[in-house]
């Protein structure tokens, strides 16, 4: 079975946190999985930490729980350092550090809800997926 790497926006990773019924929960849980490669970076790690932050009132786990959350992805995560910065190619600031991660770790794809706002990627044979998008990609859904 192939290995796809892949970089997930945060809005995947605060949607897993919002509700176990998703796909985005679906995709969390199964992270180690031999059919993912997970890529990281210091920069995208905090902009998670950031988010989840944000939405606390809306997440429904204590403190700790969160942590071990952000732990387990920079457990899982294959972390990249960015030695390059080619800003701003995308609409969205904060999204260029996605695509500087995916680049850099030549991901296959961008796991992300607003595929809007990575227009343009394909040039770096890159593609966005949503996260029910990627399961049926792995197999994991029909």
């Amino acid at each position: 079975m192939k290995k796809y790497k892949i970089v997930i926006d945060t809005n995947v990773i605060v949607s897993s946190l919002l509700s176990k019924k998703g796909f985005s929960y679906k995709l969390l849980s199964i992270i180690d999985d031999e059919r993912i490669e997970l890529f990281i970076s210091v920069p995208v790690i905090l902009e998670y930490e950031d988010a989840i932050k944000r939405e606390k009132t809306n997440i429904k786990l204590k403190k700790s729980e969160i942590d071990d959350f952000l732990d387990f992805i920079c457990l899982t995560g294959k972390q990249r350092k960015i030695h390059y910065l080619w800003r701003p190619f995308l609409k969205d600031r904060k999204d260029d550090m996605f695509l500087e991660l995916a680049v850099e770790s030549e991901s296959d794809f961008i796991i992300t809800f607003n595929k809007i706002d990575f227009e343009g990627i394909e040039y770096f044979g890159i593609k966005t997926l949503t996260p029910k998008e990627y399961l049926k990609v792995i197999g994991e859904i029909k």
